[in-house]
């Protein structure tokens, strides 16, 4: 079964937006990574906030994506291949791995392996 663990926000400047929305949900910045290029926010109910550095908002890619977690992520990514989703690509980051679908209207969300 999988759960919500964060909401991540493509923008421009995470560290702003970021805190702008601490304040929003009575949370706090909890992590930054890359020089602010990633920025983590947690609340005291819900899932945490994630709001990552773009340059541009692209055509195509939603502005707000799932990042769920599994555990067992290939597992989880065939069964929802199964059920219409679609797979975009994989990434790999300081040993963090994760994998893009789009679901059968073509809004992007994560999958990565639960820790």
């Amino acid at each position: 079964m999988m759960r919500i663990e964060m909401v991540t926000i493509d923008c421009r400047d995470p560290r702003a937006l970021g805190e702008w929305w601490a304040r929003q949900v009575g949370g706090r910045v909890v992590e930054g990574f890359e020089g602010d290029e990633y920025l983590i926010v947690a609340a005291e109910h819900g899932p945490r906030l994630g709001f990552q550095r773009v340059g541009e908002p692209t055509p195509g890619k939603n502005r707000v994506h799932l990042d769920l977690t599994a555990p067992d992520r290939e597992l989880e990514v065939e069964r929802l291949l199964a059920e219409g989703a679609l797979e975009v690509a994989r990434h790999e980051e300081s040993g963090f791995a994760w994998v893009v679908l789009s679901d059968p209207e073509g809004n992007q969300f994560c999958v990565s392996q639960a820790h």
